[in-house]
C-alpha cells in the first residue's frame, strides 16, 4: 500500500483546509450552519462517499475521511462524522426504498444521525433532520424524534439523548451497526490524526515565539526532543488512521482489525500529544483564550467515542 494521498486527494484536504483555515470556530454553542451549507454545496463533503444514483458524489468512504481528518485539524464542530456514519449505516443494512428516500437527503447536507443503543448518548442527535436507530435486530427511521442536548466536557462534540426510537423499520439492523461501528472507529481515528496534527502545529509555532533566558524556547535541546517524539506520534497516527481508511472503504479482509488498531493508537497517540502542547505551552494553555486546553478536552472526549483504546484493544487481542 503506498501511505501518500493522490493528486486529487490532497487538491480535495488543501481546499477543505483553505475553507476551514479561513471560516472555522471552535468555540460556537452548536455548529456554523452557515459553513456546513458551504461544506456541502461547494465542496461536497456530506456527498463523497454517496453513489451517484443516491445523488452522491461517487467516490469512496476514503475521501469522506481525508475531509474529516482535516475538520478535525480545525476543531471547529461540524455533522460530519455522524452524518458519514448514518450513511454507511443506510447503504449497509436499509431497504432500497429507504436508501433512495433518505441518502439524497444527506448528500444534500440534511444532518443525520444513527442511535446504536438509545441508552447512550447519540452523535448530533439532537439537531439531526434525519434519525435511525438499531433496535434489536431492525434498523429503524425514527418518526418524531424526542431528542435534547446531553451536556458534556467538549463543547465541539454534540452529544443528545434519544428519549424514544419508535419508527418504521427499513433494514437490518445488525449489517447497519456493524458498518457503523466499523465507520465511526475510523471517522474518529481521522479526527484525532486531524487534531494531533493542529496540536504539534500550535506547540512549535509558540515554541519559536516564546522566549526565555533570552532565546526562544524551541531552541532548548530538551524541547526539540519532546517535540520530536509528537511528530513521531502524529505521523504514526496518520499512517493507522490511513490503513484502517483504506481497507474500511474497500472492506478487505483486514478491514476490522486495522479499524480497530487506529482507534486504539490514535486515541492513546493523542493523548500523549494533547498533554504535551498542554505542558509545553504553559499556563496559558488552560485559559479560555488559548485553543489548547480545546485539544486536551477534545483528546479525551474523543478517545471515548466509538469505543476505548482499551476496548479496541481486546478486539485486536481476540
Amino acid at each position: 500500500m503506498d501511505f501518500a494521498l493522490s493528486e486529487e486527494q490532497r487538491e480535495l484536504a488543501a481546499t477543505v483546509r483553505s475553507l476551514l483555515d479561513k471560516r472555522a470556530d471552535p468555540r460556537v454553542e452548536d455548529y456554523d450552519r452557515e459553513l456546513w451549507a458551504t461544506l456541502c454545496e461547494q465542496i461536497g463533503a456530506a456527498a463523497l462517499g454517496i453513489p451517484e444514483h443516491y445523488d452522491g458524489a461517487g467516490f469512496t468512504l476514503f475521501e469522506s475521511l481525508v475531509v474529516l481528518e482535516e475538520v478535525g485539524r480545525s476543531l471547529a464542530p461540524s455533522p460530519l462524522l455522524s452524518s458519514l456514519v448514518a450513511a454507511e449505516a443506510l447503504l449497509a443494512g436499509a431497504d432500497e426504498d429507504a436508501r433512495r428516500r433518505l441518502l439524497p437527503r444527506i448528500a444534500a447536507g440534511e444532518v443525520a444521525a444513527v442511535a446504536l443503543d438509545v441508552r447512550r448518548p447519540v452523535l448530533d442527535v439532537d439537531h439531526a433532520a434525519i434519525v435511525l436507530a438499531v433496535v434489536g435486530d431492525d434498523l429503524v427511521e425514527v418518526t418524531a424524534p424526542k431528542a435534547e442536548w446531553a451536556e458534556s466536557m467538549d463543547q465541539t462534540i454534540r452529544l443528545g439523548r434519544l428519549h424514544e426510537a419508535a419508527g418504521d423499520v427499513v433494514g437490518d439492523g445488525r449489517a447497519a451497526r456493524a458498518r457503523a461501528e466499523l465507520v465511526g472507529a475510523v471517522g474518529v481515528a481521522a479526527l484525532q490524526a486531524g487534531l494531533a496534527a493542529r496540536a504539534l502545529e500550535m506547540t512549535v509555532g509558540y515554541s519559536k515565539q516564546r522566549v526565555q533566558f533570552g532565546r526562544p524556547i524551541g531552541s532548548f535541546q530538551a524541547l526539540k526532543h519532546r517535540m520530536a517524539d509528537m511528530l513521531v506520534l502524529l505521523e504514526m497516527s496518520r499512517s493507522a488512521s490511513w490503513a484502517a481508511s483504506y481497507a474500511v472503504s474497500r472492506s478487505t479482509d483486514d478491514a476490522e482489525e486495522l479499524a480497530h488498531v487506529a482507534k486504539a493508537y490514535c486515541s492513546e497517540a493523542l493523548i500523549r500529544i494533547a498533554g504535551e502542547t498542554v505542558q509545553l505551552h504553559g499556563g496559558i494553555a488552560i485559559t479560555w483564550e488559548h485553543d489548547a486546553h480545546l485539544v486536551l478536552k477534545r483528546a479525551h472526549a474523543l478517545g471515548q467515542l466509538f469505543g476505548t483504546a482499551a476496548e479496541h484493544r481486546r478486539l485486536v487481542e481476540l
